[in-house]
């Protein structure tokens, strides 16, 4: 029976009253999709108070973004040299579309929908500038480096490309749920980014 709303018990391992908001959110997208996503079918679901979730979440959009937010794209190390600009940028893409098939092809087809609000902001941009953090930010500066570096031409708008390779995978994932995971996402990223690069290399 869940607990009645109210402060986390001072007692309450931190980590592990995080963590069971976090697989609940899972369970419940998997079991409902993600419009089930409400702050008390998850502390009901995972037998926590509001003000635990509260402790943690500011909203449920701030939920749902965890699941997007939680690599460090920011600091994450890339092993692919410079000199292959679309291997790097695919390694750079991959750690998201693995985390992304780590939750499974379930949880995919019902977060990757135009209804999900915290992924249409996550995956946008505000005054022409990707959210710090993000993927996409963290593409616009490799893309940039890769620029200076005379690993791309000179005239290659970055922002631009940044935007035009986040599409593509977009598009790779949803063809990915489309076809209940049938679809080589991997080949169909690698194939498809490497083909665009040809302009800009």
């Amino acid at each position: 029976m869940p607990r009645k709303c109210g402060r986390p018990a001072k007692d309450t391992n931190k980590q592990d009253s995080k963590q069971k908001i976090i697989d609940a959110t899972i369970r419940l997208i998997k079991k409902s999709g993600a419009d089930s996503v409400t702050v008390r079918n998850v502390c009901t679901e995972a037998d926590s108070s509001i003000g635990t979730f509260y402790h943690y979440f500011r909203n449920k959009d701030d939920l749902l973004m965890y699941f997007i937010q939680e690599i460090p794209f920011k600091e994450c190390e890339l092993v692919k040299d410079l000199s292959h600009p679309a291997d790097r940028i695919i390694e750079l893409y991959m750690k998201l579309v693995n985390r992304y098939m780590d939750l499974g092809l379930d949880f995919m087809k019902s977060f990757y929908t135009t209804s999900n609000s915290s992924l249409s902001s996550y995956m946008s941009e505000v005054d022409g500038k990707f959210l710090d953090g993000t993927v996409m930010a963290r593409c616009e500066d490799e893309l940039k480096i890769l620029k200076e570096g005379g690993y791309i031409k000179n005239n290659a708008d970055v922002h631009t490309m940044s935007v035009d390779i986040c599409t593509i995978v977009k598009g790779c994932i949803f063809e990915w749920c489309l076809t209940d995971g049938k679809s080589d996402i991997e080949k169909s990223i690698d194939r498809i980014i490497h083909s665009y690069f040809l302009q800009y290399v």
